[in-house]
């Protein structure tokens, strides 16, 4: 096998920057798939964690190889490649290098965006630099197919998804008797989301505490100042005893100021509970004792996270979350026991999307280092070869990894922070993702799952019949993430690539 060895470092940087791809799609992208579960109190953080370890590295092996070679080899023309295979090792490690880049920054800044957008932004931007314009193939087998699900996936998840709800809401929730129809339903929905389930494989508590109603907000009798008091100490979990409206009694005025200090001090320590725990230590750092203290600590500081009640803590930026509680008293309460019935499917429905997810999302950084290892291995191009196991492998590695390092960060703004959630609104929002998702899968079209949950998620928001009860700031601040996403990293990557392919050579 004929390995162009002058090429070694092309290799090798692509393995770094599709590592840090995958790590930012386990980091940004993964709260599409158990936000709406960790939100509605379903799962804990530690539990969704272990379930989607599962879940995302299952299907980026077991299916994830269709939708790599869609990324890798319908969106640039790599047929004018075949006399300088090398030129295009270089533009996947441009593409990757402009898609990780922007990534991360959006990561960190908190900004759930497109991971499908930023891999296909960096490859047109490459094949624009390389080739022109018309190196990009534009039709509706390449870009335009692309373009159109990022169109159409938004309106069909939230579609399904308010279907799903609707027949919920009016055939379970809202009859008298919920729990008993509930008890009926539960099958029918149980073989729906294993039949689901099963076609992916085959082809490729108290769920309202803290969100109060319009009529427990007036019963209160508080200030929003002192609403937003006992919301920060609800989420701290410093109230031992349930708020006056659900005790159908009031607390002394001076009782929620009384206590603001000590509820300021323990949101404080839940918020920073890791910190503490790199900062203390025995001894100087290079210890084996005080690595395994930090090592600890950065893989497992998701675990110590609460993204369910940081989304209504007060950490937030208030211009882009507005008056939660507000919101989520727009949204009908139904009964805590017919919602319980709904918990586990919600658990299914989650697994089902995360399996969904690594199929999709794998591609978006293994499909560019999938192209660089067969050039660099065979100085060949084929655009139907086959994306070797050890990538898919490799790619669901880091993509658990971003999970479990950094995934509590994006979680905290979707969820409840779009509309209320409980467990049926939850099973509604991620089953009608995950069917979009799965039909796109089956025909080979890498779609953003980011849009589909959140498209899940309005159109069950709009099935409250109040249009107040979505945050429209946040659902904005998403999509502008999204236009933004493609032109960005086509710009990093386009421009990386036209400097090295142009620059000055020495002597």
């Amino acid at each position: 096998m004929p390995y162009l060895h002058q090429f070694d470092y092309i290799f090798a940087l692509g393995l770094i920057f599709a590592f840090l791809d995958a790590w930012n799609i386990g980091a940004n992208d993964v709260a599409n798939s158990f936000a709406t579960s960790v939100s509605s109190r379903s799962l804990t953080m530690k539990q969704a964690m272990i379930i989607a370890s599962f879940c995302e590295f299952g299907g980026a092996v077991l299916v994830g190889a269709r939708v790599a070679d869609t990324i890798r080899s319908k969106i640039i023309a790599v047929d004018r490649f075949r006399d300088q295979p090398e030129v295009l090792m270089l533009g996947m490690l441009c593409a990757l290098v402009g898609s990780s880049t922007y990534l991360t920054i959006a990561t960190r800044l908190g900004l759930p965006v497109s991971t499908t957008h930023c891999i296909v932004g960096g490859v047109i931007g490459v094949g624009i630099a390389t080739l022109g314009a018309d190196g990009v193939n534009w039709g509706w087998k390449g870009v335009s197919q692309i373009f159109a699900a990022w169109a159409i996936a938004p309106g069909v998840a939230g579609a399904l998804a308010a279907i799903l709800f609707l027949i919920t809401k009016y055939g379970v929730m809202k009859r008298a008797n919920s729990l008993r129809n509930g008890l009926v339903a539960i099958p029918f929905y149980f073989a729906l989301t294993s039949g689901i389930l099963t076609m992916m494989i085959v082809w490729k508590g108290d769920y309202y505490r803290g969100h109060l109603t319009k009529e427990q907000l007036a019963a209160a009798g508080i200030s929003n100042a002192e609403a937003d008091n006992l919301e920060q100490k609800r989420a701290a979990g410093a109230m031992a005893d349930p708020l006056p409206s659900e005790k159908g009694e009031h607390h002394p005025k001076g009782a929620t100021a009384s206590s603001t200090g000590s509820n300021e001090n323990l949101d404080a320590n839940m918020m920073t509970n890791t910190i503490t725990t790199t900062t203390n230590l025995n001894g100087p750092w290079y210890t084996p004792k005080n690595l395994w203290t930090k090592a600890n600590y950065y893989f497992f500081r998701g675990v110590n996270h609460d993204p369910a009640s940081e989304q209504t803590s007060g950490k937030s930026n208030p211009l882009l979350t507005g008056n939660l509680k507000a919101m989520h008293a727009r949204a009908e309460h139904y009964d805590n026991k017919t919602e319980y019935l709904y918990s586990f499917l919600q658990v299914m429905t989650a697994m089902t999307a995360s399996f969904a997810h690594g199929s999709n999302d794998v591609s978006n950084a293994m499909g560019p280092l999938a192209t660089i290892y067969l050039v660099w291995s065979t100085d060949t191009i084929a655009s139907k070869a086959p994306v070797p196991i050890w990538i898919l492998v490799f790619g669901g590695a880091a993509i658990v990894i971003g999970l479990w390092t950094y995934g509590y960060h994006i979680m905290r703004n979707l969820g409840n922070r779009l509309t209320l959630h409980s467990p049926s609104r939850g099973f509604s929002m991620e089953l009608g993702a995950a069917l979009t998702v799965v039909m796109a899968t089956r025909l080979a079209l890498p779609i953003s799952t980011t849009q589909c949950i959140v498209g899940a998620t309005v159109g069950v928001g709009l099935c409250t019949g109040d249009f107040k009860a979505i945050n429209w700031r946040m659902v904005a601040w998403i999509y502008m993430g999204w236009f933004i996403t493609l032109p960005v990293t086509g710009i990093i990557s386009g421009c990386l690539m036209g400097l090295i392919i142009n620059a000055p050579r020495w002597g």
